[in-house]
């Protein structure tokens, strides 16, 4: 009985480290209280003004993510949440 709680135990370590991981798979850290963040509308509203055909807005790891196309390119966006500043963009195929 004690080994199978072993086990269980370093299973769900393990489940739960990896999916910490899979989760900040964009390498950002930031740190922003909920009530400082721009809302979905105020960042759709950025990026269009900077010529961004918007896809999906998500949240990622306390960023927002954004798909959208921009001069004839995919590209996949992360935004800092309450400036609305693009922190890190990769252009996609």
């Amino acid at each position: 009985m004690r080994k199978v709680l072993m086990v269980s135990a370093l299973a769900l370590a393990t489940v739960t480290t990896g999916g910490f991981a899979a989760a900040s798979d964009n390498g950002i850290r930031v740190n922003v209280p909920k009530e400082q963040w721009l809302s979905f509308a105020q960042i759709a509203e950025k990026l269009t003004a900077q010529g961004y055909d918007i896809r999906e807005i998500e949240i990622d790891d306390g960023v927002y993510e954004v798909s959208a196309v921009k001069d004839g390119q995919r590209v996949k966006s992360y935004l800092h949440p309450a400036t609305g500043e693009i922190l890190k963009q990769k252009t996609r195929r």
